[in-house]
């Protein structure tokens, strides 16, 4: 193994240790989707948490990296999205890569510059989408529909946490790009 390899292991481990530590919650809750859960998994407790950020953006980092996506921005639906893009952003640019983050809105604003993708511009840039956690994929799509509409081409879209509640097979039959995840529930003991 080399020193590179063992520092991602080490990255993703001790990410892995927070999120359970730090974000999952075992109560009855309704997710913005509607559906009813016995657990809650809070990724701005990881996403705005002072060590857990860094490794968001490394992990993430490598996970596209490993599925080959290449991409010149990240970004996704604020708010969930807005911290997984801005730790990708500085983990790329710790690793001397040029990789910027936007914001997406709900919907187009209608004064100013109307835009409702917020940053630099992604048009003709391949992107790639980011949340926090999916659970039906609402959000995601939504914001590859923004981008989209804003010129930019989607490569894929990335999770830190996979519900496996059909995000995936949805995202990837809508979207038509790859969808991926640095973690499964089931690695969460949530099976």
């Amino acid at each position: 193994m080399t020193a590179e390899t063992s520092a991602q292991t080490t990255d993703r481990s001790r990410l892995l240790e927070l999120i359970k530590e730090l974000a999952v919650v075992h109560e009855r809750v309704t997710l913005s989707s509607g559906v009813e859960a016995d657990y809650y998994i809070d990724l701005r407790r990881i996403t705005l948490h002072h060590e857990a950020s860094v490794l968001v953006g490394r992990v993430m980092l490598q996970l596209l990296d490993d599925a080959g996506i290449a991409f010149e921005a990240a970004g996704g639906l604020t708010m969930g999205a807005d911290p997984v893009g801005t730790a990708v952003m500085h983990a790329a640019s710790g690793a001397g890569r040029p990789i910027d983050a936007f914001v997406v809105r709900k919907t187009q604003k209608t004064h100013g510059m109307g835009r409702q993708v917020e940053g630099p511009d992604v048009s003709g840039r391949p992107v790639v989408v980011l949340e926090d956690t999916s659970t039906t994929g609402g959000s995601a799509l939504t914001a590859v529909e923004g981008v989209r509409r804003a010129g930019g081409d989607v490569q894929a879209v990335a999770v830190i946490v996979d519900r496996s509640t059909g995000s995936k097979e949805r995202i990837e039959s809508e979207a038509g790009v790859p969808y991926l995840f640095a973690f499964g529930k089931d690695e969460l003991g949530l099976d």
